[in-house]
C-alpha cells in the first residue's frame, strides 16, 4: 500500500486518490489515531487499511455547490417532497373519501379504494426512485479492494468505526443539504400516518352506527347483511339470483349448488357484498348427516334437504365455490381451505380456522327460498370483537 493510504495530517475526504498494484503491496507503518492533526477521512482511511480494505478511488459524483450538484438535490427533494404529497393524500382519502356504497354513475365511493392505491402507489415509488438516485447521484464514487480476515475489536477499532460512521453520515450531504434534510423529514413523516392510519382508523368513528337508514335498527355494519329482515318490512328475505329472479327447490339439481343473493333493493350489488351465499342440494344420505352435526345454533337452519353457507371464506374473504359433490368438500381457490358440508363447513385444511356462517333458510307458501332470519355470526374473517 501506498503513503496515500495511509493519510497522512491535511488529507481531506473529498480528494481523489489511485493505487498502482505495486503500491498496494506496500505496508507503511500505522498511524497514530490520537493525532489531532488527522482528518476524520484519514481515519477512515486507515481503519479500512487495518481491516485489509484499500480505498483505491474515492471522488463526489459532482463538485460540492456546483450547478449540477445543487440540481441533482432539487431532484432528490422533490421525489421526496412528492412521497409525502402522496402519503398524505392517501391519509386524506382513508379518512374523509366517501367509502360506503352508493348507487349511480357519478358515485365517488367506486374510487375509494383506486385512490388509496395509486396514492400510495405513488408514495412508494417516489422513495425508492429518491433513495436511488441520492445514491446513484449525490454519494461519492468509490472503488475499495478488501483482504478479508478475522481480528478482535480493540478500543482503536471502535474509535475508527465510530469515524467511519460519521463519515458515511457526512457522505449522504445530510448535514451540508439543508434542502435535502428538510424535504426527507417532510416526505417520510406522511409515511408514518399511513402506516398509522389502518391502526386508528377505527378509533375515528364508532363502528357500532346505524348505517342502513332504517328507523330503529341500530347495527354495526359487521353484524348485519342483506338477509336480514329489517332491510324487508320485517319480512322473510327471498334467496334470488343475480337478477332478481326468486329460487325455487325445482332450480337446483340433487348434488348442485348455485350463489343465491337476498331480494331487496340492490341486493345482488356491491352495497351487499357481504351477502352471496350459497344454496346446496345435498343427497338425501348427506342431509341426514349434516342434521346429525348441526351446532346447536344451526339448528332448523335447513330447509329440506338444502344447505346455504356463507360465500365469503372465514380466512381472508375470498369466495370459496368450489363444491365436490362426493366428498362433500367446498374449496376457496385463494388459500386452498377446504369445508365440509356435512359438519357445518367446518374448516379441514388451510388456513381458514373457523366454519362458514350458516343462513337459516325454509320454502315460504309461495315455493320459493327465503331467509328466515339473518346469519347467527358475522360472515367472513374475524375481527376484534370476535
Amino acid at each position: 500500500m501506498s503513503a496515500d493510504t495511509a493519510s497522512g495530517p491535511g488529507t481531506t475526504g473529498t480528494e481523489t486518490g489511485q493505487r498502482t498494484a505495486d503500491e498496494l503491496v506496500a505496508e507503511p507503518a500505522e498511524l497514530d489515531v490520537y493525532d489531532p492533526r488527522l482528518t476524520r477521512f484519514d481515519l477512515v482511511r486507515e481503519g479500512a487499511r487495518r481491516k485489509g480494505i484499500e480505498i483505491v478511488h474515492y471522488e463526489p459524483r459532482f463538485p460540492p455547490g456546483s450547478r449540477a450538484d445543487r440540481r441533482m438535490e432539487r431532484v432528490v427533494a422533490s421525489l421526496f417532497l412528492l412521497a409525502g404529497a402522496a402519503g398524505m393524500g392517501f391519509v386524506v382519502a382513508y379518512i374523509w373519501w366517501p367509502w360506503e356504497y352508493a348507487d349511480g354513475a357519478t358515485a365517488t365511493s367506486k374510487f375509494y379504494t383506486p385512490v388509496l392505491g395509486v396514492t400510495l402507489a405513488i408514495s412508494m415509488l417516489a422513495i425508492g426512485a429518491g433513495i436511488t438516485t441520492w445514491a446513484k447521484k449525490l454519494l461519492p464514487h468509490e472503488v475499495s479492494v478488501e483482504h478479508r480476515h478475522d481480528q478482535p475489536s480493540s478500543d482503536t477499532d471502535r474509535k475508527i468505526m465510530g469515524a467511519t460512521l460519521g463519515n458515511m453520515l457526512d457522505e449522504t450531504g445530510v448535514t451540508r443539504r439543508p434542502l435535502l434534510r428538510r424535504a426527507l423529514l417532510l416526505g417520510l413523516a406522511p409515511i408514518g400516518l399511513v402506516a398509522a392510519a389502518p391502526l386508528v382508523g377505527g378509533l375515528l368513528k364508532d363502528p357500532h352506527t346505524n348505517r342502513t337508514g332504517e328507523p330503529g335498527f341500530n347495527a354495526s355494519p359487521q353484524d348485519y347483511t342483506g338477509w336480514n329482515p329489517a332491510l324487508n318490512d320485517e319480512q322473510p328475505v327471498r334467496l334470488t339470483f343475480e337478477n332478481g329472479s326468486p329460487i325455487r327447490p325445482a332450480d337446483v339439481s340433487v348434488g348442485g349448488q348455485v350463489t343465491v343473493f337476498p331480494g331487496i333493493d340492490h341486493g345482488a350489488s356491491n352495497e351487499y357484498a357481504d351477502s352471496p351465499t350459497l344454496l346446496i342440494h345435498l343427497r338425501e344420505e348427506f342431509a341426514a348427516e349434516l342434521r346429525q352435526n348441526l351446532y346447536p345454533m344451526n339448528q332448523d337452519s335447513m330447509a329440506g334437504n338444502f344447505v346455504a353457507y356463507s360465500k365469503i371464506c372465514t380466512h381472508a374473504g375470498c369466495p370459496p365455490s368450489l363444491f365436490e359433490q362426493q366428498t362433500n368438500r367446498l374449496l376457496c381457490p385463494c388459500h386452498q381451505s377446504q369445508f365440509l358440508i356435512t359438519d357445518n363447513a367446518r374448516p379441514i385444511f388451510g388456513p381458514a380456522t373457523r366454519s362458514l356462517a350458516m343462513l337459516p333458510i325454509a320454502v315460504d307458501n309461495e315455493g320459493y327460498f327465503v331467509a328466515t332470519s339473518d346469519y347467527q355470526v358475522p360472515v367472513g374473517p374475524s375481527f376484534w370483537e370476535r
